[in-house]
């Protein structure tokens, strides 16, 4: 079943309805389409700040409101902003407001290297110009027209399956050039220049999310990274609003949680696990991250899962 685009005039109306169907189709809040890398949600209550990690993604609220804490910094979507996650960052978030006659709804497009190196090659722009000084890994503007239009004709395929794979490149291609033409496009540049500052931080914090558990040195994540220590801990704090230690203890406390909430494993095996070589070191961080000591804040989140 097609779901007709009648709002021409208004594409945030337009993608609220197409979210809305395909959402219901799913029977679920999100709806994927791995052919596009396109991610669809919705949520019809506000909710209470949870965490992950943003890949870098390409998100657009549709409706509603979103509110995101990146280290000290606290930024606010609304309908018809759009958001850049160039590295991997560890986010706070919330949907903050909501209802079931207005649901929060939104959308997210995997943003590729090769893709975006193709399209600065094409145009002669594959240098880090246009990156100030001190930008952070992630970027937020109000989406413009043009933009907006080439994002309805992504979803308008979700009904015409058999466009995607000849047409789904094409707009892909387009919106990732209005992107690379707009506020957010210095940030997005970089992500295609290999050798750029923020790629090759961008390379190091995947490396810390592959090795987690072990224990790091700032001079070897500095080597990583091709940077003196003083650069490299500048950077990566100017990118990530955040030390690199900081990071570090995030993204172990994250996955953490998701054990923690997947068994009923001892709590201090679980912080071994992640990389504490203290059980009171990690009860202590822990609660100063998620409000309660392991041990309780895993109860209350199966509890939570249970009931739904």
């Amino acid at each position: 079943m097609s779901t007709p685009f009648t709002d021409a005039v208004d594409p945030l109306r337009a993608l609220s309805r197409s979210i809305a169907h395909h959402v219901a189709l799913d029977h679920r809040r999100t709806w994927d389409d791995r052919a596009l890398g396109l991610t669809l949600g919705s949520s019809s209550h506000v909710q209470q700040m949870r965490r992950d990690v943003y890949e870098p993604v390409f998100a657009l609220v549709v409706q509603g409101e979103k509110q995101i804490a990146l280290g000290d910094q606290e930024f606010t979507c609304r309908a018809g902003t759009f958001m850049i996650v160039s590295v991997d960052l560890p986010i706070a978030f919330r949907v903050s407001r909501a209802t079931a006659e207005q649901p929060y709804m939104a959308l997210a497009m995997t943003l590729e290297p090769a893709a975006i190196a193709t399209l600065l090659l094409k145009s002669g722009s594959g240098d880090d110009r246009a990156v100030p000084a001190g930008s952070v890994g992630m970027g937020m503007s109000d989406a413009p027209a043009e933009l907006l239009d080439a994002v309805v004709r992504l979803i308008r395929l979700l009904d015409r399956p058999q466009d995607v794979a000849v047409l789904g490149p094409l707009i892909k291609k387009e919106i990732l050039w209005r992107l690379l033409c707009g506020e957010q496009g210095g940030q997005l540049r970089q992500i295609g220049v290999a050798s750029s500052r923020l790629a090759r931080i961008g390379r190091t914090m995947r490396w810390m999310r592959e090795h987690y558990r072990e224990a790091v040195a700032i001079d070897d994540l500095a080597h990583r990274s091709a940077m003196s220590v003083t650069s490299f801990h500048r950077n990566f704090r100017e990118v990530a609003r955040m030390t690199p230690l900081q990071y570090l203890k995030q993204i172990r406390l994250q996955e953490a949680r998701t054990r923690l909430l997947a068994s009923a494993d001892d709590v201090a095996a679980v912080g071994y696990a992640v990389g504490y070589e203290s059980p009171s070191q990690f009860s202590r961080e822990y609660k100063r991250v998620y409000g309660a000591p392991p041990g309780r804040d895993a109860r209350l989140l199966r509890a939570a899962h249970v009931s739904k």
